[in-house]
């Protein structure tokens, strides 16, 4: 696949919408609006590395569901490879995977999110992850190799890092877990920052006139 071919979303940008067959029936994304998706791909079906990921994100899918997510998997396989393959995690495991998993033969969603990286393969999918907010809007987004399985406790994380900043208006920290104390923007202006000044007490923790944290519940 030539480099011109290759695309890749931005960030705060409408997430590229698509139709794709899923092993749920036809899955449009906009249809998904309303609540946050996770669309993740993998590089294909019966690979130990993916089982394990597939695994976990079934293994955890009522946390998403809390935070209002819908998980979307995707691989270039056919949906009889994804149909045989999730019957025989289930049967290894004892879990059921619910969520849709794209088949993307003509690797038309894959181009479309930047998911193929000729470097590492022109046949199959990086591990890629796409956090898309209730609006439509790409939030977020993590690349791994064929090599390295994903965390799931950092995917959680994000998203309710961004729950958070979007209920409050704060920013988190490196290592930001809920309940940790979260960044206020910093002054603007020289009369902001000298009028905040005076307000150092009302801060948990003021380290410098542009870093500051509260605590918010």
């Amino acid at each position: 696949m030539s480099e011109t071919n290759f695309t890749l979303p931005r960030l705060n940008e409408p997430a590229p919408d698509f139709v794709a067959k899923t092993t749920a029936g036809e899955l449009r994304l906009s249809d998904l609006r309303g609540k946050w998706v996770v669309l993740f791909s993998h590089p294909a079906d019966f690979t130990p590395v993916c089982s394990t990921e597939f695994l976990a994100f079934a293994r955890r899918q009522e946390e998403f569901e809390a935070l209002g997510v819908q998980l979307v998997g995707l691989s270039i396989d056919s949906i009889h490879a994804h149909l045989a393959w999730l019957k025989d995690l289930e049967e290894m495991s004892g879990l059921t995977i619910n969520f849709p998993v794209i088949a993307d033969l003509d690797m038309k969603v894959s181009r479309l999110y930047g998911m193929i990286h000729p470097a590492a393969s022109e046949t199959a999918a990086v591990r890629a992850v796409f956090i898309i907010d209730p609006e439509g809007i790409l939030r977020g987004m993590l690349y791994y190799p064929l090599t390295t399985g994903r965390n799931i406790d950092e995917i959680l994380r994000f998203i309710r890092a961004l729950q958070f900043t979007d209920r409050t208006g704060l920013n988190t920290p490196a290592d930001w877990q809920p309940g940790d104390p979260a960044i206020v923007k910093p002054p603007a202006t020289l009369a902001d920052l000298k009028a905040d000044e005076a307000k150092k007490g009302e801060y948990t923790e003021y380290r410098r006139w542009y870093l500051r944290l509260k605590q918010v519940d």
